[in-house]
């Protein structure tokens, strides 16, 4: 009983950190487009490198998002089949 509260638990704070527009927008873009760097999101969304880079980073720390280093580059990615099966219920 106690490893399905504790999975429910875990589910919710995932959910508390998707709950919100531009979060969900870099996860329906990096589902539907692949991995991509900050600056391309940043230009793509029309906000400020902080706010993007604030964004991954509390998507990251969720799970939600997972990321490769490329020289000094970072690129993100969603690879999680649970949350790719989450989003896609979300955005039809």
């Amino acid at each position: 009983m106690k490893s399905k509260i504790e999975n429910l638990e875990k589910t919710a704070e995932v959910l508390k950190v998707m709950a919100h527009p531009i979060r969900l927008q870099i996860i329906k873009n990096l589902i539907d487009n692949g991995p991509s760097n900050v600056s391309s999101l940043q230009e793509k969304f029309n906000i400020p490198q902080p706010t993007v880079s604030s964004h991954l980073g509390k998507l990251k720390r969720a799970g939600v998002l997972n990321s490769d280093r490329n020289g000094t580059e970072i690129f993100y990615k969603v690879d999680n089949k649970f949350i790719i099966s989450l989003a896609q219920t979300i955005f039809n």
